[in-house]
């Protein structure tokens, strides 16, 4: 499990604790997209509607983004 840190909306300082398998995928999207990770995670918050924390939240991106690029 790593803690990573991240700026949500370029002012709000906070961390992610996510297993290092969904960090490569996060980063891996941020180069597909050419984004920030802070971007990206920016996205993330801003679609969650406070319904899961935030790390939670990420490994559902991360799920969805992957399973969107299975043909079929």
């Amino acid at each position: 499990m790593l803690k990573k840190s991240v700026i949500i909306a370029g002012r709000h300082n906070t961390s992610i604790s996510i297993e290092r398998e969904f960090y490569d995928e996060l980063l891996a999207v941020c180069r597909e997209r050419n984004i920030s990770l802070n971007a990206l995670v920016t996205e993330i918050d801003s679609a969650r509607g406070g319904e899961n924390n935030l790390s939670a939240a990420v490994r559902i991106y991360i799920l969805q983004y992957l399973k969107n690029k299975i043909p079929g």
